[in-house]
This record gives C-alpha cells, sequence and structure tokens, in this order.
C-alpha cells in the first residue's frame, strides 16, 4: 500500500519512468552541454517515462500500485543510441532516444494496460522512449539550423547498455522552476 487514505485526498500527478544509472546520466549530461539548447531539462531529473498517468485521486492511484506490483517482466538490457528533435519544423524538445527494445516495448504495453484497468486515461500516442534534453519555444529560423546541424553531428552519441532491473512511479510537483519529481513506489522486476 501507498499509505493513503481518506475521502478528501488530493490529485497526485503521477507517471511511471526507469531511472537511469549514473554512467547514462554522464552521457547524457555531457550530450546536453555539447547542444544549443535554448532551454535544457535539470539534468537531476533526466528519466525515461514508461507511461504518464496525469492528475489521480489517491485511492485511483492505489488500485493501480496494486497492479503494478502485479506486472512481471524479466529485467533486460536497455542503451541510448540517438538524438532527434520534437515538433517538426518548428522543434520544441531535444531527445536522446532508446536503442530498439521489444522488452522495453512489453514492459511499457503491460503497465499501459495496467493503468487502464485501474480507471486511469492514458495517452494514446504511440510509445516513443526517449530522454529529454530541453524543452523550449521554437528558436528562430538560424538557431534551429545550429540545432539541426549539433544534433546530426552527434548522431554517433550511443550509452553504455545497463540492466533494467526496476521502474519508478513518480509524484510530478509543479514548482516556479519547473518540476520536481518524487519517488511514491518502486517496482522491481
Amino acid at each position: 500500500s501507498l499509505g493513503w487514505q481518506g475521502d478528501d485526498a488530493p490529485m497526485i500527478r503521477a507517471f511511471l519512468a526507469l531511472p537511469l544509472p549514473d554512467e547514462v546520466l554522464s552521457a547524457l549530461r555531457v550530450q546536453q552541454f555539447l547542444l544549443p539548447l535554448p532551454k535544457r531539462t535539470d539534468p537531476d531529473s533526466f528519466h525515461l517515462t514508461l507511461v504518464f498517468l496525469g492528475e489521480q485521486p489517491e485511492p485511483v492511484l492505489e488500485a493501480a500500485h496494486e497492479r503494478f506490483v502485479q506486472t512481471r517482466v524479466p529485467p533486460f538490457p536497455l542503451s541510448l543510441n540517438s538524438l532527434g528533435l520534437f515538433g517538426g519544423p518548428k522543434p520544441r524538445a531535444a531527445w536522446a532516444g532508446v536503442a530498439p527494445s521489444e522488452p522495453l516495448t512489453r514492459l511499457q504495453a503491460k503497465l499501459d494496460h495496467a493503468a487502464r484497468s485501474a480507471g486511469i486515461v492514458t495517452e494514446s500516442r504511440r510509445f516513443h522512449p526517449h530522454v529529454t534534453l530541453g524543452r523550449f519555444q521554437p528558436p528562430g529560423i538560424e538557431d534551429i539550423f545550429r540545432l539541426e546541424r549539433a544534433i546530426a553531428s552527434g548522431s554517433t552519441f550511443t550509452t553504455p547498455a545497463w540492466q533494467v532491473d526496476h521502474y519508478v512511479l513518480y509524484e510530478s510537483r509543479q514548482t516556479k522552476q519547473g518540476s520536481v519529481y518524487s519517488e511514491l513506489a518502486r517496482y522491481d522486476l
């Protein structure tokens, strides 16, 4: 149990994600530094989102937690091996992408199903596993060219593979400085 009770339970903004090991975080910090990003994501908040759960009342999150505990997949290796931009001709975010991984896709689908069976409406868009390096207003045309060139020249970006052996339920709190994440529960594979 997550230890919540009461009818006046607050809404909790939550998501499931893979935390990243130190050597991967180091590689991401270096890559983020090398990119001419208009605005960077706080490196301390780097993670790989599996399922965004949105704002949920505690009892719904508790029901989802019970289902996540029962979700079973074996540990698997994973690595990052690409860089890209979201937003097409007007980029709004830069990301590091994951090497294709059937076990990751399977884990994400199982967790999405578990969340839906607890009554949570999850995002319907296709799962595109990534770590966000920066979020920003679309920059001017010259800055877009510089950013696209830097992303293309970083196309050899890779991280060491690591063994994924757990995932985490995080709470996301909005502050003036941005989102702050805190661990609510850890699930071992």
